[in-house]
């Protein structure tokens, strides 16, 4: 038997939802679930404890830590709201406590509601792992034939990208490239403080044709203490993409980068490889989106084998200062 009233917990979870033709069995999201566009309109049973819109990453970052170590919650559950969903299945996540609520809330919920509605709780540290919780979901909402198709077509665009990043071409000729010939990727998950992007990225950066660095694939995002470990690693390119910044908002933070001098001195930046992306859309969160910045890591790892790659405009750009 498919749910008929869903709250999802998880900005992914909703748009894949909306992806298999679930969209109007959601009956309550988070803040955070602002795509697609209905998506907005739903009741919001979630919202943050701080307005992070008017703070830069190291008031965050501070703010974050302040809080889990009082034990005071990062995100609020509206009581009433929550009751008025009177959902029979609540999707949420165990990836991360501070990206989305976490099994904390799901319990606060169903104290809340004083019953215990179907949980599904989706737990995805690679690409491959998506792909499963978009099944997953299908099967708890009975749209296994519409996550099929979406997710054979996710497949495809991954293996396309496989495929053509292991072959470059020079001049006429097309050659299989070796793994010291790579370029070395770094990408960076928050500005102030450092840290390393993990989960599903570096798989991605792997598959678009790069060696990932200081950072591992399915494990947690890290802080990176001393810059000296990017200064030994020595990256060839550098993508910055905060967790659930847009490209604006990543630029004007990238701009605090100008004062710290070590960062300037690194060889990455005085050659101007350092990249912006839409992290918010397309690296943050573990739905179909993802596989677009599978595509945008590709292009910015290989711009001329992948320039036929057509991907949404503000999706990335080259950061250099003036």
């Amino acid at each position: 038997m498919s749910s008929e009233r869903i709250v999802s917990f998880l900005p992914s979870s909703t748009e894949i939802l909306y992806e298999i033709g679930a969209g109007s069995q959601i009956v309550g999201v988070t803040h955070e679930c602002k795509y697609p566009d209905d998506a907005k309109r739903k009741p919001r049973v979630i919202n943050s404890s701080f307005d992070a819109s008017k703070m830069n990453s190291k008031d965050i970052d501070q703010k974050i830590v302040e809080l889990m170590q009082s034990g005071r919650d990062i995100y609020l559950i509206d009581d009433q709201k929550l009751r008025d969903a009177n959902p029979d299945l609540i999707i949420a996540q165990g990836v991360c406590e501070v990206c989305a609520p976490f099994t904390r809330e799901i319990d606060r919920a169903t104290s809340v509601l004083g019953y215990n509605p179907d949980i599904l709780v989706l737990d995805p540290h690679d690409l491959d792992d998506i792909l499963i919780s978009i099944m997953d979901i299908a099967e708890r909402v009975g749209k296994v034939t519409e996550a099929r198709t979406l997710v054979v077509s996710l497949q495809k665009r991954i293996d396309d990208i496989r495929v053509r990043a292991g072959y470059r071409r020079i001049g006429g000729d097309v050659y299989n490239h070796k793994s010291n010939t790579k370029p070395k990727i770094l990408c960076l998950e928050w500005i102030n403080p450092f840290f390393t992007a993990g989960h599903w990225v570096p798989q991605m950066v792997e598959i678009a044709g790069g060696i990932n660095g200081l950072s591992s694939r399915a494990q947690p995002s890290h802080r990176i203490h001393d810059i000296d470990e990017i200064m030994i690693f020595n990256p060839d390119k550098i993508i910055l993409m905060p967790c659930g910044f847009d490209l604006h908002r990543t630029l004007r933070e990238a701009e605090t980068l100008e004062t710290n001098n070590k960062w300037k001195s690194l060889q990455v930046v005085q050659n101007n490889e350092v990249y912006v992306v839409n992290a918010g859309a397309y690296f943050s969160k573990p739905g179909p989106r993802t596989i677009t910045g599978l595509e945008i890591l590709a292009k910015i790892i290989d711009p001329e084998g992948f320039q036929n790659i057509k991907v949404p405009t503000d999706s990335f750009t080259k950061f250099g200062y003036n």
